[in-house]
Order: structure tokens, then sequence, then C-alpha cells
């Protein structure tokens, strides 16, 4: 279906615009166009999916319109095995955020729907782009909504969490845009095909390498660039959260899988090391810095660098299994790992800000110690946040277990050592997740606020309840996605194990 990926991107940036227009004055209007347009993206991927050849690794849904024409720059797009999932992630999670803000956002409420709406169909622009000029330009304008959505939503300290995360993303990106240039002045295409078969020394890779480590690594985050995470997170609104940790976050993994492996090989070869040390320090480090967290949001958004720790490990754990092994045999299961961790991530992670969300909107508290023995008041929601922490800790029979074990058995393959260090993120993320569970959820109700607590209405049963499915889904039946992924999961070990010397 020609036109199929312009219209998942410019329908909710259009919707998004008019519900601007409408505003608050007519606000019934422009909550249930939000609610429809989000709706109607997330059935315009079911045609994307089902359509989508996955015996090959070759791009489809194209589509190639000049744009500047003096910079050799086009209007391309498409889609393969690794922008497929993420696409169908963002369109997925778009749709309970809009149903959460139903009654909670009262201030700018169209505003709010607005800034998600296009920021969806940004997000998907970056993820649809085969063009390195436009992905530039929905990598940086998707940034503009979220700046929007924590500066004027956020909490007591958003404003200095909206700088900082503005000015490392920003920063970062700069130094991505300077390497596109480059690459561009040496082979005269921003084709992000051409730059892949683009003949660079090892000196130039080393370059383009660090050029590109500093946007992507940002956005991961990777240790020791992630300070800006969990000030984000907690003063972000609920939707904010969902949508940084569920979908922005795994920009820089895509970015690691697009550009760094197939673009530089000769410098992920020769740097790989930095990457899985950098990796491992997270999952083992940031575990135990999750585990002093008394906010629960805080928590959650340490975890999240822990578990994206996973991401990097698994793209670049391939030349290790390749020096290990002598060829690339199984060097695919890390990289197939990381995507599955993206994906089970970005479901998880969205289903446990939601939760506090929920927690947040009766007691307006995000203190750990502020709770204790919501089972006895809430126990539908006990049960659902039960479930999607069981998940966050790895639990096989969910989504979280897939992705872990697909990167940890790789790892195996290159260095016990890998694989141990990687392992004991098991450890320490069952430790965090279920200390915060025992204290929250379980014991007798020691609050008068707690025990005046309401269960869940229907609509927040219905948001919880969809993701709960596409978590025990996932962790039950992840073979649809690894049909999708491994025709091009194949196609991209062989560009990065190729040499370009």
């Amino acid at each position: 279906m020609h036109g199929l990926l312009s219209l998942l991107i410019w329908l909710p940036i259009a919707a998004g615009v008019l519900v601007l227009v409408l505003g608050d004055r007519n606000i019934v209007i422009a909550r249930w166009l939000a609610l429809l347009a989000s709706l109607a993206t997330l059935a315009l991927s079911v045609p994307l999916w089902r359509g989508f050849d996955a015996s090959t690794s070759a791009l489809q849904f194209l589509e190639k319109v000049p744009w500047i024409a003096r910079f050799n720059a086009y209007y391309g797009l498409g889609v393969d095995g690794i922008a497929l999932p993420l696409i169908a992630l963002t369109a997925f999670m778009t749709v309970p955020v809009i149903i959460a803000a139903w009654t909670v956002i009262e201030k700018r409420a169209a505003q709010y729907y607005a800034a998600f709406l296009i920021m969806e169909g940004l997000m998907i622009g970056v993820f649809s782009a085969t063009d390195a000029l436009l992905f530039y330009f929905f990598w940086e304008a998707m940034l503009i909504p979220m700046f929007l959505i924590i500066g004027i939503w956020g909490g007591q300290r958003r404003v200095y969490a909206t700088i900082k995360f503005f000015l490392y993303t920003f920063l970062g990106s700069v130094f991505m845009l300077a390497a596109l240039i480059y690459m561009y002045v040496k082979g005269g295409s921003y084709s992000i095909a051409d730059l892949q078969a683009l003949p660079l020394t090892l000196t130039e890779q080393r370059w383009i390498f660090f050029a590109f480590f500093l946007a992507f690594a940002v956005k991961v985050p990777m240790w020791p660039v992630h300070t800006w995470l969990p000030d984000a997170h907690v003063e972000a609104p609920t939707g904010g959260s969902v949508i940084l940790a569920a979908v922005m976050l795994k920009m820089g993994g895509y970015g690691f899988l697009r550009f760094s492996l197939p673009i530089t090989p000769d410098a992920c070869r020769e740097l790989d090391l930095l990457v899985i040390s950098l990796s491992l320090i997270a999952v083992v480090y940031i575990g135990f810095v999750a585990l002093v967290q008394q906010d629960m949001k805080k928590l959650i958004a340490y975890s999240s660098i822990a578990h994206m720790g996973f991401v990097t490990l698994g793209a670049f754990i391939v030349y290790q299994i390749v020096r290990a092994t002598g060829g690339g045999v199984g060097a695919g299961m890390g990289l197939d790992g990381a995507m599955v961790q993206m994906i089970s991530h970005g479901l998880i992670s969205g289903a446990l800000f939601l939760c506090v969300g929920v927690l947040y909107d009766r007691m307006h508290s995000r203190q750990i110690a502020d709770y204790g023995g919501v089972i006895n008041t809430m126990p539908v929601f006990a049960g659902f946040l039960v479930l999607f922490c069981l998940a966050n800790t790895g639990l096989p029979g969910t989504s979280g277990f897939v992705g872990e074990f697909l990167v940890i058995i790789a790892s195996f393959r290159a260095s016990f050592w890998y694989a141990f260090l990687a392992a004991v993120t098991l450890v320490l993320g069952a430790a965090y997740t279920l200390w915060m569970v025992k204290r929250v959820v379980f014991g007798p109700v020691t609050s008068p606020r707690v025990a005046a607590l309401k269960d869940l209405n229907g609509r927040e049963f219905l948001i919880l309840g969809v993701l709960a499915l596409a978590v025990i889904g996932l962790g039950v039946w992840p073979e649809p996605l690894l049909r999708v992924l491994q025709p091009t999961i194949h196609h991209l070990v062989s560009q990065a194990i190729a040499t370009k010397l």
C-alpha cells in the first residue's frame, strides 16, 4: 500500500494541529479527536505488519520524493524488520497515554493531547526515514513536544529537568549531524543505504563512531551520560514518562543498529569492549543505585537504564562471538535479544509508569514510604502491579524474560564472565523491584489515605489489561516478532562483521 508510512507519520501530526486549533474551548471534541487519531494510527500499523514480507531483509513500503534537491536529500521512507516493531510499539503505546489523561489533565488539556499526537508522528518518522537528513529532522523535531510536555505539565523542578533533558540530547545530536555532513561531502548522498556502503578508512570510522556514539549513548541512555533520565522521569507527567521510557529511549538502540554497526564496522570491532564495559556497568552499578531509591518513578527510571544496558550489550557482543567462535554463527542472537528487549522494555516500563500514575492521581505522592498495604484496598490494581514488576525482573512467561535470556546466552558464547555479569541484573532486578512491591503492595494498611483508596475504574482497567495481555503474549509466544526480525538481523550481522578496509 503506497503512502502508508506517510499516512502513519502525518495523520497524528495533522490531528495534533487540529486539536491545538480546537483548544480547551472545545475540549470534549478535542479529547475524542485525539483518541480517534491515536486509534486510527494504531489501526494503520496493522496492514503495515500484515503486508510486511518477513522472508527478506529488503526495505519495504518504499516512498521517495525529492526534498532538498541542492543537497541531494530525499523524503525517503521504508521499513525493514528492525523498524517495523518499533513503529508498531510507538502506535500502540500512544493510545494508553491519551486514555490515561482523560480526566487527569485539567490545565491546557488540548495542548497536552496535541503534543503527544505530534510527537507520535515524528517518532514514527525517525523509524521510517531512509534518508539520513530526514532522519535527523525527525530526530530533533520530536524533542520539542517532549520539552513542552515536561516543561508545562511536569513537577516542581520541571524547568531544571527540561533544560537538562534538552541540552544532553541536543548536544549529542550535533555530533551526529557533523558526521552525516562529513559523509555527505565524501559520498554525495544522504541515503542511509549509500552511507552504509561508503568506503571509509579506520581513522574516519573512529571519528564517525564517536560522533554517533555521543548521540545514541545519551538517548539510550548509557552510563555515565544517563543522569538526565531520572530527573526527566520524576518531573514528567505520567504520559511523558511512559513515552520517554517506552519509545524515546529505543531511538538510541535503533541508531546503533541502523548507523553505527553497518557504517563503521571496523571501528565497532576495535571499540566493542568500550561499549560492552559501559553496558555491563549500567547493568550492575545502576541496579545497585535503584536499590536505594525512595521515589517509585526514580526507581523505575534507574531500572530502565539497567535494562537498556542489555540492548547495547546485545548489539556489540557480536564481535566478541565472532572472535570466540571464529565465525558469525550465533552472532545474530545478541541482536535478536537487543530488539526483543527494546520492545519488551517499552511495554513493561510504560505499564509500570502508568501504575505509578494511578497511585499518584489518588494520593499525589510517589514516595514508597507513603504507601503500604495497597492490596487491601486496591486488589485488582495490586494484581496488575505485581505482574508488571515480575515481568520487570525477567520472570519466564513474560516478555521481560525473552530478550534478557537471548542476550545472556549470546554473551555466554563470547565469555562466561560477560554472561555472569549480565545475569547479575536478574538478581538485582528482583531485589529492587520486589522490595518496592513488598513496601507498597503488601503488609497491613498503615495510612488512612491508603485505607481510603479506590480500586481501578473501567478506563484504568482497560489500559493495564491490554498491556498485561501484550506482556504475557510476547513472553509466551515471541515467534511472530522473531520471525519479522531475523532476515534483517542476519543482514545486519553480515554488514557488521564485513570490513571496509
